[in-house]
């Protein structure tokens, strides 16, 4: 046997496999996210207290910060993907060599990415085609929340390699902290209470900033401190070959997020056609619905970093165990729950708007989502185990052929033939049908499990 077999069967013989379970990994993601929702459904609570316009303009608002922030969560999948492979190969140096390349690119992307944002908010906001009340308020909500670009980004890539690390305990508490400062300051500054300053739809913006900062602060504390499992190693790490390698895992991600953000802005120009109240509807029902999407993406979190640790330890067969797994514990648990809000959807939604037009919009875009839930678990969970084996590329083509050729074409043809407004929400159902079955079959075909190998051999000269 020659030197370089030795070292090969050395390095295999030292790798071990992850002994971390899906359901570990998953719940704390799960409660971390469906702490989130619950905060964003008091929050739209209170803004819901403004009227359907300004429920509007926050939808609008959070649909196109987060469409601008495209390149930062290609950033965090590529982080997803690098630091679980490293850290199934028990290689933690990596790891953390990785995160610290990583927060210094989104920090710089964050930084450029404000500008436009400010700039041209007015302009962004006016795409949807909603009334110049609802446009002007969004436009503000999108002005005032870009100011805090960088400590979102701190929050998005610390949490991604913690999670590919296998910790979501730590991104679970500071969250908890987040959201609880998020929901104080909203009813604090929508109102104008104590002392504060009464702002209205652009308060939930500032709070929202608020909380990404507490939480930013918390994080860089733990990281810097060495107070948590993955650490800082800033000196040495920006290397052309690591930079490069998160370039190439990530740069599809952020084109499906283009894709995806860009195909969300066409739907809902498509829904606001139909007027305020079905655009607002639409808000009020995904927010209402994300207490089921979030375990959908718990799974998904826990099937990106098994998959990638597998993958770091040489163990293919156990990558695909686990991601599939992880699909059926979605299906099972989401479906479950999408029934139960279905089930007392009027009553959820007269809740949060005492707005008959919009309730009735709201219920029925709820009925069809649950409908759709088995089919959403299908293609989160395992488009996350996909980006998390490295494989970037696929899910983008599921975007691309789902979200703009079935949703927004049949969304559309619907428009056209002037059919009303639950068609245009049942143009989901067909997207996602699409969306699922592209995914099962590429994750069975097991193309996926050499792509993080192939960009690694693709560098590794650098």
């Amino acid at each position: 046997m020659n030197d370089a077999s030795e070292r090969a069967a050395s390095a295999d013989s030292a790798v071990q496999k992850p002994q971390i379970g899906i359901w570990e990994l998953a719940w704390p993601a799960i409660l971390s996210n469906l702490l989130f929702s619950v905060i964003g459904i008091i929050s739209i609570k209170i803004v819901g207290s403004l009227g359907a316009e300004a429920v509007a303009a926050v939808t609008t608002g959070h649909r196109i910060f987060f469409g601008l922030q495209a390149i930062l969560m290609a950033i965090s999948a590529g982080t997803t993907a690098m630091v679980a492979r490293a850290w199934g190969a028990r290689d933690y140096e990596e790891a953390a060599r990785i995160t610290s390349v990583s927060l210094w690119i989104g920090n710089i992307v964050a930084l450029v990415l404000m500008l436009p944002c400010i700039i041209f908010a007015e302009a962004i906001a006016a795409v949807f085609g909603l009334d110049e009340s609802t446009t002007h308020q969004a436009a503000d909500f999108i002005r005032y929340l870009s100011l805090f670009n960088i400590v979102f980004a701190v929050n998005m890539v610390i949490g991604a390699s913690l999670r590919a690390a296998g910790d979501t305990k730590t991104p679970l508490w500071v969250g908890g902290i987040t959201n609880v400062v998020n929901v104080i300051f909203v009813y604090l500054l929508v109102f104008g209470l104590y002392g504060f300053p009464e702002m209205g739809v652009t308060g939930a913006a500032v709070a929202n900033g608020i909380s990404f900062s507490v939480g930013a602060a918390i994080l860089l504390y733990l990281l810097y401190g060495k107070k948590m499992r993955v650490q800082a190693i800033g000196r040495g790490s920006m290397t052309r070959q690591r930079v490069l390698q998160l370039v190439h895992i990530g740069y599809p991600a952020a084109i499906e997020q283009f894709v995806f953000q860009g195909g969300f802005v066409a739907f809902l120009w498509l829904v606001g056609y139909y007027g305020t109240e079905a655009f607002a509807a639409y808000g009020i029902g995904v927010q209402i619905l994300s207490i089921s999407f979030v375990v959908g993406f718990g799974f998904s979190i826990s099937g990106a970093t098994l998959v990638g640790q597998h993958l770091g330890a040489r163990d293919t067969e156990g990558a695909a165990r686990q991601g599939w797994r992880a699909t059926w514990l979605a299906i099972a648990s989401m479906t479950a729950l999408s029934f139960v809000i279905a089930f007392f959807a009027r009553d959820i939604a007269w809740f949060l708007i005492q707005d008959e037009k919009v309730v009735s919009h709201t219920v029925n875009f709820i009925y069809i989502m649950a409908i759709a839930q088995p089919l959403m678990a299908i293609e989160f969970t395992l488009g996350g185990c996909l980006r998390g084996a490295g494989d970037t590329r696929f899910p983008l083509v599921t975007t691309m052929v789902g979200l703009i050729g079935v949703r927004v074409g049949l969304a559309a043809i619907f428009t056209y033939l002037d059919y009303s407004v639950v068609w245009i929400y049942g143009a989901l159902i067909g997207d996602y049908i699409v969306k699922a079955v592209m995914v099962v079959l590429r994750f069975r075909s097991g193309r996926w499990k050499q792509k993080f190998a192939e960009s690694e051999l693709r560098f590794s000269s650098d």
